[in-house]
């Protein structure tokens, strides 16, 4: 399947078999699906010499851990609302982090990252 999201594409890989099937696509905690993403980005700039921002899906993946995400921005936003205190999350993925990011926004607070990847994470801050 796929769409535009704004301007990005967005290509998602589905089995009429289940997600099962396409577990080995997706890897541990999305490894392998992360690889393949590079690698479809890294064909496509071969192919058309521009850089690519295609975001890819295997099995409803990335969907399931956006909704995740937004769940715990949205939680670790009211957290430090509550405490008036800064949150600081685990290290996450540069995609993680932009879910995390959007989730504290819409809930009406800042958030920046912080450290150096692959150990950078996300910091809610009260207002």
């Amino acid at each position: 399947d796929m769409d535009v999201e704004a301007d990005r594409a967005s290509v998602s890989i589905i089995s009429e078999a289940g997600t099962r099937d396409l577990s080995k696509l997706v890897g541990r905690d999305g490894e392998v699906l992360e690889a393949l993403q590079e690698l479809t980005r890294l064909a496509v700039h071969r192919e058309t010499g521009d850089r690519s921002r295609l975001m890819l899906d295997i099995a409803g993946y990335r969907a399931q851990k956006r909704a995740e995400l937004s769940e715990l921005g949205a939680k670790a936003a009211a957290d430090a609302k509550n405490s008036g205190e800064p949150v600081k999350l685990k290290p996450m993925t540069p995609f993680e982090r932009k879910v995390v990011h959007d989730a504290v926004k819409v809930a009406g607070l800042r958030s920046e990252s912080e450290g150096e990847e692959p150990q950078r994470f996300v910091v809610v801050l009260p207002n």
